[in-house]
């Protein structure tokens, strides 16, 4: 009599665990998908950013290439032309961030690093261990005790 329920408590552990193993399974599929949709929401927020930032930067890129061309015509000063190639160039990013391929070219940028530069993203002095944070805790401790 007693293997016998022996046998119905193993089975019924059995189930147990493997009930737990496909539960904790489903809730890490849920929170990858979850970081996944909460990293192309931050993702479509930096584009829309871009877009934004470009109509109001554009409005005044074209108002200082027209002032300052008027005025380097009007004064004859061909030295007032040389802000226009740095605001062309932020103007630039800006329109290759929001409408261009930028984000295509980093995103193949951090594949590669991540493919053949692995290195580059090693934390200095490892990763941290519970035996060096606890250390590190109880010398903390010590200092506020004392």
């Amino acid at each position: 009599m007693g293997t016998l329920l022996s046998k119905a408590t193993e089975q019924q552990m059995k189930r147990q665990q493997e009930f737990m193993q496909v539960n904790s399974q489903l809730q890490l599929e849920r929170q990858i998908i979850m970081q996944n949709q909460m990293r192309e929401r931050q993702m479509a927020m930096q584009i829309a950013w871009s877009r934004e930032f470009l109509k109001y930067y554009g409005s005044f890129f074209s108002l200082a290439v027209i002032g300052l061309t008027a005025g380097a015509i009007k004064n004859k000063k061909p030295g007032l032309f040389i802000p226009i190639v740095p605001l062309g160039i932020v103007f630039a990013y800006q329109l290759d961030m929001g409408y261009g391929t930028l984000l295509t070219r980093m995103k193949g940028e951090a594949e590669n690093i991540l493919e053949n530069e692995k290195s580059l993203l090693e934390i200095p002095q490892g990763m941290p261990t519970f035996d060096g944070i606890e250390k590190a805790r109880r010398a903390q401790r010590k200092i506020f005790i004392d």
